[in-house]
């Protein structure tokens, strides 16, 4: 229901005189809708939607007021159901109220006040369970959003409360420390194995003793030598109240790999002169590296990013050393090819702001080419 808009009200009963009746008293609050059929009713639920609450008549001739309020209830179930009724129908009431069918009755004859506060609070219910609704769905929303932020980053996080149950687990600390979906809501220490749990028990005592300590590092002990750099960092509500810590677990068993290709990299980009034979060292040093990080069997982010920026590297020394050598040996090559090779090796560099001396110049030479259509066949590189 739109703010400012009114609640909408249906009211269901086969007496034409109550219907007149019911709308006079509710007409000034509500927008009141009425029906003379049960299967009318229905119908109009089904085509209107949102209704707040649904009068109907015990006795009418389709259907009695209880079946009909049990199909608005498997239809709707957020409509708000009251039912009308004297007393000789008071067993079948009280029956479809325990089942949680109807919300209320109203025996007739009714005191109009008393009807009037009976569907106020009836109103108020169907707005407020809305409401409820609403946040619930945008929480929802939320945590599928966050959970996605949070299953992309490339450290692992458990958020334990301060009684170590977990509350959260993102992606890469599941992976990591083989935990599972079933996590949540389980003590650390059940869901750890052993060893794993001692060394992080190990690692966050220290960060708590020593405030100059800023993380530790593990290697788990799984075999497969993944090493995690574990930080802490504790959780604590707005009014200072502890709720717990974040147990942060960085992958790192990738950086020494890391440092060694930055290193290939950086001493490409130093070359002034001949490129040709560092090109080709550095080509083997990277297939090398590669087989290297294959070979460890860790599938954490920041490997997978060190196989592909490897992989990326690999392509742009091959482009750059093909093109060269067609520059030398043939006398009219085609152009357009040689510009696409050289537009995709400088994309596959991981450092295009700092591409090798020599690599500028076959990319001069290549544009020279394109646009005179002559060549030296003299190699750059």
């Amino acid at each position: 229901m739109e703010a400012g808009s009114r609640a909408r009200i249906l009211i269901v009963d086969d007496e034409e005189a109550i219907l007149e009746t019911m709308s006079f008293t509710f007409e000034d609050d509500y927008e009141v809708l009425t029906c003379t059929a049960a299967s009318e009713a229905l119908a109009l639920l089904d085509r209107e939607g949102a209704v707040s609450v649904v009068i109907s008549d015990q006795r009418m001739p389709e259907m009695t007021g209880v079946e009909l309020l049990a199909k608005v209830f498997e239809r709707h179930p957020a409509t708000v159901r009251i039912i009308l009724t004297g007393f000789a129908d008071m067993d079948a009431i009280i029956s479809s109220i325990n089942d949680g069918h109807v919300y209320a009755y109203i025996t007739k004859p009714w005191e109009t006040d008393d009807l009037k506060q009976v569907v106020r609070r009836a109103v108020e219910h169907h707005a407020l369970a809305v409401e409820n609704e609403r946040l619930l769905s945008d929480l929802r929303d939320a945590n599928v959003f966050l959970s996605a932020v949070m299953d992309e980053l490339d450290t692992g996080a458990v958020a334990i409360d301060a009684d170590g149950i977990v509350q959260a687990v993102n992606r890469p600390a599941r992976t990591y420390m083989g935990l599972d979906e079933s996590t949540r809501g389980r003590p650390l220490r059940e869901v750890l194995g052993s060893k794993t749990l001692e060394k992080i028990d190990a690692a966050v005592r220290t960060l708590r003793e020593d405030d100059e300590v800023s993380y530790e590092e593990i290697e788990l002990p799984r075999g497969d030598g993944v090493k995690l750099r574990i930080a802490i960092h504790p959780l604590t509500s707005p009014d200072g109240r502890e709720l717990g810590q974040v147990v942060f677990g960085r992958e790192i068993s990738h950086e020494p790999l890391k440092r060694r290709f930055e290193e290939i990299i950086e001493g490409l980009g130093k070359q002034d002169g001949e490129l040709r034979g560092p090109l080709a060292d550095a080509r083997a040093q990277l297939s090398e590296l590669a087989d290297q990080v294959k070979g460890t069997g860790i599938t954490s982010p920041g490997m997978s990013e060190l196989a592909e920026r490897t992989s990326r590297t690999l392509t742009a020394i091959e482009y750059w050393l093909a093109v060269d050598d067609v520059l030398a040996k043939e006398d009219f090559p085609e152009a357009q090819p040689l510009l696409e090779r050289m537009r995709i090796a400088t994309s596959r560099w991981p450092s295009a702001d700092h591409l090798p001396h020599r690599v500028r110049e076959l990319a001069q030479r290549v544009e020279a080419y394109y646009e005179t259509g002559e060549n030296p066949k003299q190699p750059v590189l």
